[in-house]
């Protein structure tokens, strides 16, 4: 007997965005909770942190965060008990994740809370083993796409256009040629189309998120996922201390130095960290050419969804229709754009600016937990073993035309050649 199809609105997509609407329209409805503080500098800093204040409000958080998800993760198939023991082992790891990151040494050197989730959760899932109790509450897929629609909120086309056209101009012709490399070199190294877009996409836009984003578009392994995800933050911790280097070395000036980091570099975190090391005007372009690379996430994953659709329609020899187009097409995206433009032109630019912090709080909870689910659900042995090495090898090749096209680019567009040079 077939399996009855179950109703569009529990799709995991739907789900996301019905979890992370409500999560808006609650903070935009003036309920605005308290976020833990987490950012210390020594062990002088340590009481505010692990005072008892502190401690509720990271309860309630989590409390709060758990009531919302449950009504989705019943749907999904969680038995409820077993989700709510596995939610707070899986949130305490994010906490402790962000409390190690947010030490303000930990945080010069750009190592942001992305990889000690990611770290906390290999090691228990290597070296112990993820307990049958928490396996429940492991639903990477449920997290990261709530938070990327709430992501959605805090990135406004308004924004975008007093960032400056030269970043989106960078950040267009960098996704543009890297792309198209990375999945030539993958698809020569004998990977697949599902691995090679998924390991392109983190190369050509901005790591993890582009690639959860592309995942979820062409309704990919989380296996192979889990893979992009440990060598995008591999390789970004290196990248953060040579690149600096280079430019003060070779005398590169700050502001193409700048934007070749934007352009470059994985994480908004590490783009902060790594222009600091130059200078204050290198910090500050390498930020707006990163943030125009993150606007492009949703659109990469929209434009990954109708390709990948009309591909696999047309080798089902199945006529692509609009209807065969939205049934595969990430919701999760949708919710990400709709979120966009409502907080871009029905928000007022007041309310936007007085909710930013906390919908940008809660956003990195759900990416914490969803991080540290990406890591209790990789092994190393499959880590290492995958493919024998090709991926590794796609994704070092897509990463070094990555910093050479983007260097070119960087001294184009910011330094004076092709456009009168910005003044920052």
């Amino acid at each position: 007997m077939q399996a009855t199809k179950p109703a569009w609105w529990k799709h995991e997509d739907w789900l996301a965005v019905w979890l992370a609407a409500v999560i808006l329209i609650l903070v935009l409805a003036g309920f605005r909770p308290d976020l833990p503080v987490l950012k210390w500098k020594d062990s002088t800093g340590l009481p505010a942190v692990f005072s008892m204040e502190n401690l509720k409000v990271s309860v309630l958080l989590g409390l709060g965060l758990f009531l919302l998800s449950i009504p989705g993760a019943l749907m999904l198939g969680a038995r409820l008990a077993g989700y709510a023991t596995g939610f707070v082992a899986v949130f305490l790891l994010a906490l402790v994740a962000q409390w190690l990151a947010g030490n303000s040494q930990v945080s010069y050197w750009g190592v942001e809370y992305v990889i000690f989730a990611l770290v906390l959760g290999l090691l228990l899932s290597n070296v112990i083993g993820v307990p049958g109790w928490m396996v429940e509450a492991v639903r990477t897929e449920y997290y990261i796409k709530t938070g990327l629609v709430l992501m959605g909120a805090t990135i406004l086309f308004g924004e975008l256009l007093q960032a400056g056209v030269l970043g989106m101009l960078q950040a267009v012709l960098v996704v543009s040629l890297v792309w198209y490399f990375g999945y030539w070199l993958a698809r020569r190294l004998r990977l697949d189309e599902e691995f090679s877009a998924m390991l392109t996409t983190a190369v050509a836009i901005c790591g993890v998120s582009a690639a959860i984003a592309a995942c979820g578009a062409i309704q990919g392994d989380k296996k192979k996922l889990s893979y992009v995800a440990s060598v995008v933050l591999i390789v970004a911790v290196p990248m953060m201390v040579l690149q600096p280097w280079i430019v003060k070395s070779f005398g590169i000036p700050d502001i193409v130095g700048g934007a070749w980091l934007g352009g470059t570099l994985d994480t908004s975190g590490s783009v902060v960290a790594a222009g600091a090391l130059i200078s204050e005007q290198a910090m500050k372009i390498g930020t707006i050419v990163k943030f125009s690379q993150n606007v492009l996430i949703g659109f990469a994953a929209f434009l990954l969804s109708l390709w990948w659709t009309m591909k696999k329609s047309g080798e089902n020899r199945e006529k692509p229709s609009l209807g065969v187009i939205w049934e595969r097409f990430p919701k999760f995206v949708l919710g990400f754009m709709v979120a966009s433009l409502v907080f871009s032109f029905l928000v007022s630019p007041g309310l936007v600016k007085e909710t930013k912090g906390t919908i940008s709080g809660l956003r990195t909870a759900w990416f914490a937990m969803a991080f540290v689910s990406i890591g209790l659900e990789t092994k190393f042995t499959d880590l290492w073993s995958m493919e024998n090495g090709r991926p590794l090898v796609a994704f070092l090749g897509a990463q070094f035309v990555n910093v050479i096209w983007t260097l070119v680019l960087a001294y184009l567009i910011f330094g004076g050649i092709l456009f009168e040079t910005p003044q920052f």
